[in-house]
């Protein structure tokens, strides 16, 4: 019998990120915070299928190990991890068995969504805990990812989950309020519309238990509009805030969906894959890409940089826009790529027609077709699609 795959729930999907510092001021878990939080999305269960991107784990398991503040050391943050995840989902179970909710672990790394069977397994799995009213609390699996397979921060995940379950909104809560007018927490930002003249009030500064500041979540917002969700930025202390949030009520900063929605494979390469290399294209193949919806021809390309293999996502660069003022070529787009770095590096330059005589075969005429392709936004290149190219 082949497997069925869980439908998305008619009943709005809304994804809830906490960050560390709300559930876990000074390192050490507050049972208050927990509960009420957990009251008060008990509340919004109501109307809504909930999923909750829970920070906490190293914040709730560092002082319990005997260190005084959250470590640096990757084995160290592991370990505490390891201590802090029991005890964070003990509270959260705890809390929401009180108001008659069941609850469900889900731990992921950047590979598990970089996979795209495991990618598509994840959101089956998800799918069909909220089919069942059970309410998903995903963390990274701290304890045993690495650099290479972390995903960073919550926030980055909390909007690839948003996208993965079909969310229609995310709402991050965090000690910020919202997106604060040039840094002036007593001025909160409404409503932001326009990401690029957002990024101009950040200052960059993270709490002291968390790992991420506004700049991820700007970021986490551009993952999420990409995937036609809303976004929020709220205090996590501000009472019954995830309720008011969801009644229409205006609590921090409300990013509007303002980018065309990307397609669910297109975000998958454009967001959750990792990037296994790059390749250089001229200034001809950058404009053709980018404004004309083209495919990337083996004649665009001048260069290949790292070793990658057939149906890996890369980025694509172009030296042309930034080579006078001698700085660092930014991405452009990123897509999965027909052939090796190694065959790439062979038909560079040269026509498609010639590929068979180079090679000794063909796979297809583009090195990167533009069904695979995903433009980034250009105003800083870091992997926040904005185009379905």
């Amino acid at each position: 019998m082949p497997r069925q795959t869980p439908q998305i729930p008619v009943t709005p999907i809304v994804v809830v990120k906490i960050g560390s510092a709300v559930l876990a001021p000074e390192g050490a878990l507050d049972p208050a915070s927990i509960d009420r939080l957990a009251a008060d999305i008990a509340r919004a269960a109501r109307s809504h299928r909930l999923v909750i991107v829970s920070s906490g784990a190293v914040a709730s398991g560092f002082g319990a190990m005997g260190l005084p503040k959250p470590p640096k050391e990757i084995m160290l943050k592991q370990a505490a991890a390891a201590v802090g995840q029991s005890r964070l989902m003990r509270a959260w179970s705890d809390a929401f068995a009180r108001h008659g909710i069941t609850v469900a672990q889900v731990l992921l790394t950047a590979d598990d969504l970089d996979h795209r069977a495991r990618h598509l397994n994840a959101r089956n799995t998800l799918l069909a805990l909220l089919e069942r009213a059970i309410i998903p609390i995903i963390n990274e699996n701290d304890s045993v990812a690495f650099d290479e397979i972390k995903l960073g921060d919550n926030d980055r995940l909390s909007s690839l989950v948003a996208g993965l379950v079909g969310a229609r909104q995310l709402l991050i809560l965090s000690t910020a309020h919202g997106l604060y007018e040039h840094g002036n927490s007593k001025k909160i930002v409404p409503i932001v519309t326009d990401l690029a003249a957002a990024r101009a009030h950040v200052s960059g500064t993270t709490s002291s238990v968390g790992t991420g500041g506004m700049h991820t979540k700007l970021e986490a917002v551009a993952t999420a509009a990409a995937a036609g969700v809303a976004t929020v930025i709220a205090g996590g202390i501000v009472p019954d805030v995830v309720s008011r949030v969801l009644d229409g009520e205006r609590v921090g900063t409300s990013f509007p969906i303002a980018t065309k929605r990307v397609g669910a494979r297109k975000r998958w390469i454009g967001y959750a894959s990792k990037v296994k290399g790059a390749i250089v294209v001229d200034e001809g193949a950058r404009v053709a890409l980018t404004q004309r919806g083209a495919s990337l021809l083996p004649s665009g390309v001048t260069g290949v940089e790292g070793e990658f293999d057939a149906g890996a996502v890369v980025e694509l660069l172009s030296t042309a826009a930034d080579a006078k003022a001698g700085a660092k070529p930014r991405a452009f787009a990123r897509g999965r790529v027909s052939y090796a770095a190694g065959e790439v590096r062979t038909i560079a330059g040269k026509p498609a027609k010639q590929i068979a005589a180079l090679l000794g075969y063909v796979y297809r005429d583009e090195v990167v077709h533009r069904d695979d392709l995903v433009l980034l936004d250009a105003s800083d290149g870091k992997g926040s699609p904005g185009g379905s190219s």
